[in-house]
């Protein structure tokens, strides 16, 4: 792979920048002040799993972005019997977009692989998240010098794995997809998106689920090393 890749995609959230973590200290803070009867971890074991089936949702259009805001956080009060307003969620969701970039937790190896891979690679970021947080994201977390372009779906139209969102972002970066490679957590969006749009792809596994045999891998960044 070394000697054919010149441009390296990466996903942002779940992938450099360590969202799970900044959003539980996130939402820590807003509780805190507002909703001090509220266990952070209850609430974090009901709230990722269905972030992450309205981000799935999201993805494929089937909601939109405020609904997409509002029902992450009523079908986790739901799911605890916390009586909460409609109001109130507006104000948490409001509060969490304004906050969560305040918190830059990286996943380890962050600046260490990019410093590596920045010497002999283009890199660039691909992301479906919102772009005015995303945004500042990468520059509260020292992250913008390292990349070329950055691509997100609302420049796009289209989210990943729709291949038009990786065509946007090879036209961006002027660069060629048989000499590019994705690297990202979510194997539907990230991984087989990339394969499908005809660039090359590494499944970052930080879990480290069950991966299938034809996959491309790796459980910490800097193994990156092997293959770049």
């Amino acid at each position: 792979m070394k000697t054919t890749i010149t441009d390296i995609f990466f996903d942002l959230d779940h992938t450099l920048w360590d969202f799970d973590t900044n959003s539980a200290l996130t939402f820590e803070s807003i509780f805190k002040k507002s909703h001090p009867t509220i266990e952070i971890d209850k609430f974090i074991e009901q709230y990722v799993p269905i972030n992450q089936a309205c981000w799935k949702l999201y993805q494929y259009d089937k909601i939109t972005h405020d609904e997409l805001r509002y029902n992450r956080l009523k079908f986790s009060f739901d799911a605890l019997n916390y009586d909460i307003s409609d109001e109130q969620i507006d104000s948490i969701a409001h509060e969490y977009i304004q906050g969560l970039p305040e918190n830059n937790n990286l996943f380890e190896g962050t600046y260490e692989i990019l410093e590596y891979l920045s010497i002999n690679y283009r890199l660039h970021i691909i992301t479906n998240g919102f772009a005015d947080v995303q945004y500042k994201k990468i520059n509260n977390s020292n992250l913008g010098g390292y990349f070329q372009t950055i691509t997100n779906s609302e420049m796009a139209g289209v989210k990943k794995p729709n291949p038009i969102i990786f065509e946007h972002a090879l036209d961006l970066a002027k660069a060629k997809k048989e000499s590019s490679v994705m690297i990202g957590d979510c194997l539907e969006a990230d991984v087989q998106g990339a394969l499908d749009a005809g660039l090359g792809a590494i499944f970052f596994n930080a879990n480290k689920i069950e991966v299938p045999e034809n996959i491309v891998y790796i459980n910490h960044l800097l193994e990156l090393k092997k293959y770049l």
